[in-house]
């Protein structure tokens, strides 16, 4: 028979989904869990598979279609059944249908006479050559001389949940931002100690692992920090587990997996899942449930070579920590000034549920444990 699948819930509440991209056409046969398409939900894409054996018979979407959660998806014909002998679904059209005279629509009136314009003249080539403008860049808008030079792209799929998502966080939660100049030569010597490490091979290990461990240590350490402000009952709400969020760039917008109770985790297990989630982010295949429940949040942008910023909260959390771009300095080392790799770190904070003392307290605690890893029980 013909069974019509609609769109599931993927995640948690969601709405619609964008196609990506459809892994069958009609006439196709498939088979129970073969990939149907690739669908962009407002967290990630995810690959929906066929709960049934059969054939193909109709795509309820182009590429690039938003569907609604439990709209059609895909019609399959399920195994056994065969198409009705001779018919072709099409119902014909008969005389007495009635089939209306064609109508000639009047031919439109000639257009007003336009001021002629030569090839390689005119304001706006004008324009184009005063502000160094490519010509065959150039949009000609009509005789005003505006050359228009822009692209639009729609906002849908993880941009537009992200430009919602901080929208909300800047103009709901009141964001305090502290920093710290932090002697990172320790860490780094940690980071080529591990690397070394015949143990380790195989394992990704970087900066931004043992900044990880140094948040989930502070985190453990002044628990006020790892919490949510719960306005529905007025309540603040303390996690008893660290789900450590890191912020991930990607082509399709910024993404926030997190490792689920990274406090749990020893520091290979750490580097393991940190590698694994980064990795996901960036191929497009991160799983709904890993965006889901993060608590407090770390974002890298020294990897994209700034030393500092005032990172935005991700909404449902506490605190973020931006870490800044690893750089040598001079520094004061006893009585004298040598050359230390050296880091910024902002941490941002909702002052509703955080206040000065805790958020510079947990600061201070991940400057401390970076300035001397191994007191961080590696």
């Amino acid at each position: 028979m013909m069974t019509t699948f609609t769109l599931p819930d993927v995640g948690e509440g969601l709405t619609e989904a964008e196609i990506v991209l459809w892994r069958v056409a009609p006439g196709d046969v498939v088979n129970v869990n073969d990939p149907l398409v690739e669908i962009e939900t407002a967290k990630s894409i995810v690959e929906i598979p066929s709960p049934y054996a059969g054939t193909v018979e109709t795509l309820h979407g182009e590429t690039g279609a938003t569907l609604a959660v439990n709209s059609p998806l895909v019609t399959i014909r399920t195994v056994g059944e065969v198409p009705v002998a001779g018919g072709t679904g099409v119902a014909e059209v008969t005389e007495a249908a009635g089939v209306a005279d064609a109508v000639v629509a009047p031919a439109p009136a000639d257009p007003e006479p336009r001021p002629l314009v030569l090839v390689g003249s005119g304001p706006s080539v004008a324009a184009s050559r005063r502000f160094h403008l490519p010509m065959r860049d150039s949009a000609v808008a009509g005789v005003t001389g505006v050359v228009a030079a822009e692209t639009r792209v729609p906002i849908r799929g993880m941009r537009k949940a992200t430009a919602a998502a901080v929208t909300a966080s800047a103009f709901t939660a009141p964001h305090v931002t502290e920093w710290l100049t932090v002697d990172v030569t320790s860490t780094l010597n940690v980071v080529a100690a591990l690397r070394a490490d015949r143990g380790w091979q195989g394992v990704r290990v970087t900066p931004l692992l043992l900044v990880a461990r140094a948040l989930v240590v502070a985190s453990q350490r002044f628990p006020g920090i790892n919490a949510s402000w719960d306005e529905a009952t007025q309540e603040i709400v303390t996690k008893h587990y660290v789900n450590l969020g890191i912020a991930a760039a990607t082509p399709r917008g910024l993404l926030v997996p997190n490792i689920k109770d990274a406090g749990r985790l020893g520091l290979r297990d750490l580097a393991e899942s940190l590698a694994d989630l980064v990795a996901t982010a960036r191929a497009g295949t991160t799983a709904p449930a890993a965006l889901a429940h993060g608590t407090i949040t770390i974002t890298n942008i020294g990897a994209l070579g700034v030393d500092a910023g005032t990172p935005i909260l991700n909404p449902g959390e506490a605190a973020i920590l931006a870490f800044g771009r690893i750089r040598p300095m001079p520094w004061v080392v006893g009585d004298e000034v040598v050359v230390r790799q050296v880091a910024q770190f902002a941490l941002s904070f909702d002052h509703r549920l955080v206040d000065g003392e805790l958020g510079s307290n947990v600061l201070a605690e991940v400057g401390s444990i970076l300035t001397d890893p191994w007191r961080a029980a590696l």
